[in-house]
C-alpha cells in the first residue's frame, strides 16, 4: 500500500481542439480539410457538454483538471478579440471550481489561429508579441479563478513535428526554421511567465504557478557499447533537459510540467552526427509491451526522469501520462505502474505536486484521428454518449484516498 502526500493533485487532462469540436478558425482545422488528412469535426462536443464531463470528473474523485484555451476562438481575426468566447472559458473554469476541481490552464496546445499562418506562424518572431497579447487578454480575465498555468504544451514536439519532420501543419522540413521556432516559443514562455506574475501582483492575487509541459522520453542504450551510451545520454540532455535548463536559468519555472509516455531504445549503426541523433534499435532487442500506437510501455523511465529533475529543486507535476488501448485492464496496469514509480521518486525527495492522466475522455488524436483510445471515459463518436471505464473507477479510488493498494 502506497500513500501519496496530502493536497496531491489528482485528475486528467484535455486540450481544446481535441475535445471541443468545430474549431474552424485554427490552422489544424484548415489542414484537416486537405485530402488524406483526418478531420476533427465535432470532436467530443466538449464545448457544449463540459459541465456533464466535469460532473463525471468529480464523480471520479478528481480534484484537478488540465484544459487549454483555444487561441483561434479568442482571436479569430488578427487583433479582434471575442468577449463571448472569453466568457465561455471563464464559465469553464468556474464550473471546475464549483465542483472542487483545480483548473490548470494551458495557453497554447499545438493549434494556432489560421491568420497567424499567413505571417509564417512561429517561424516569425512577431508570433511572440501576438501570443503575449492574446495571453494577457486571457490571463486578466481568468486570473481570479486560476492558480496554475501552462504557457506552451510540448514545445519540442510542436517544433519537431511541424517544422522539422513536416508531418503537422505547416509541414515544413527545415532545421533552421525548427530552431527559430524553438527559440521563439522559449521567448514567448519567458515573456508570458513575467506577464502573468506581474498581472497577479497588480490584481493583488496570490502568486500563480507557471510552467511549460515538456514532453520527456526515456532514452535507453540498447547495448553497453560506448556509442549507444553516449547517444542515449546526449539525447537525454538535449531533448529532455535542454529547454528546462534554459528556462530555469531565466527563473521562469515555478514547477516543471512533465508529459511522459514511452522510451526510445538507442542503437547506433555507426558514428555520425545523424546516427547519434536518430538511430534506434530495429532488431527487437529488449522487447516491451506496447500501446496501440506501437509505443513501448516503460514505467521505470518516468521514475528515472523524476530523479534527474530533483537537481533543479523545483516542484514537478505530471501534466500528461496515459495509454491508448482497446484493452481497459491494460490502462489500469499502466496507471498503477507509473504511480508506483512516482511514489518511489517522492520517497527519494522529489517534490511531485500531482498526476494528471491523459486523457479524461477519448478524443481527436491529431494526425492519428479518432482511432487511438486514451480516455478514462469512452466516447461514442456517433451519439457522443459518455461511458466511464473500469480503469477510471479504479483510479478514482486512488484519487479519493491518496492510497494505491
Amino acid at each position: 500500500m502506497l500513500t501519496f502526500p496530502k493536497n496531491f493533485l489528482w485528475g486528467a487532462a484535455t486540450s481544446a481542439h481535441q475535445v471541443e469540436g468545430n474549431n474552424s478558425c485554427c490552422d489544424w482545422w484548415r489542414w484537416e480539410q486537405c485530402e488524406g488528412h483526418k478531420p476533427s469535426g465535432a470532436a467530443c462536443r466538449h464545448y457544449e457538454f463540459y459541465e456533464q464531463d466535469f460532473d463525471l470528473a468529480k464523480e471520479l474523485g478528481h480534484n484537478a483538471h488540465r484544459l487549454s484555451v483555444e487561441w483561434a476562438r479568442i482571436e479569430q481575426e488578427k487583433g479582434k478579440f471575442s468577449q463571448c468566447d472569453l466568457q465561455h472559458y471563464i464559465d469553464v473554469v468556474i464550473a471546475l471550481k464549483e465542483r472542487g476541481i483545480e483548473p490548470i490552464v494551458t495557453l497554447h496546445h499545438f493549434t494556432n489561429p489560421a491568420w497567424l499562418s499567413g505571417f509564417g506562424g512561429w517561424a516569425n518572431k512577431r508570433a511572440v508579441e501576438y501570443f503575449l497579447r492574446y495571453a494577457e487578454f486571457v490571463v486578466r480575465a481568468l486570473a481570479p479563478h486560476v492558480r496554475y498555468w501552462v504557457t506552451v504544451n510540448e514545445p519540442t514536439i510542436y517544433m519537431s513535428h511541424a517544422f522539422l519532420f513536416g508531418v503537422w501543419p505547416p509541414e515544413k522540413k527545415s532545421f533552421f526554421k525548427a530552431k527559430t521556432v524553438e527559440n521563439n516559443l522559449a521567448v514567448a514562455h519567458i515573456k508570458t511567465y513575467r506577464m502573468i506574475h506581474k498581472t497577479y501582483d497588480k490584481m493583488k492575487l496570490p502568486a500563480p504557478r507557471v510552467s511549460i509541459a515538456q514532453n520527456m522520453m526515456a532514452f535507453v542504450p540498447c547495448t553497453s557499447s560506448r556509442k549507444d551510451k553516449f547517444a542515449a545520454s546526449l539525447r537525454d540532455r538535449l531533448y529532455n533537459f535542454g529547454l528546462i535548463d534554459k528556462l530555469t536559468r531565466a527563473k521562469t519555472l515555478d514547477f516543471i510540467g512533465v508529459n511522459y509516455y514511452s522510451r526510445q531504445l538507442v542503437h547506433l549503426k555507426k558514428w555520425g552526427v545523424g546516427n547519434i541523433i536518430w538511430d534506434t534499435c530495429q532488431a527487437g532487442h529488449q522487447p516491451l509491451p506496447k500501446n496501440s500506437l506501437g509505443w513501448d510501455i516503460y514505467p521505470a523511465g518516468l521514475g528515472d526522469i523524476l530523479l534527474k529533475l530533483k537537481k533543479y529543486g523545483i516542484p514537478v507535476m505530471i501534466t500528461e501520462n496515459g495509454i491508448c488501448t482497446t484493452e481497459d485492464e491494460e490502462r489500469w496496469e499502466y496507471i498503477s505502474e507509473h504511480l508506483k514509480n512516482i511514489h518511489m521518486a517522492i520517497s527519494k525527495g522529489v517534490p511531485v505536486l500531482g498526476y494528471l492522466y491523459w486523457s479524461l475522455m477519448d478524443n481527436f488524436e491529431w494526425d492519428k484521428g479518432f482511432v487511438p483510445r486514451f480516455g478514462l471515459i469512452d466516447v461514442d463518436y456517433k451519439t457522443f454518449k459518455r461511458a466511464v471505464r473500469e480503469s477510471a473507477r479504479k483510479f478514482a479510488d486512488v484519487c479519493r484516498t491518496g492510497i494505491l493498494k
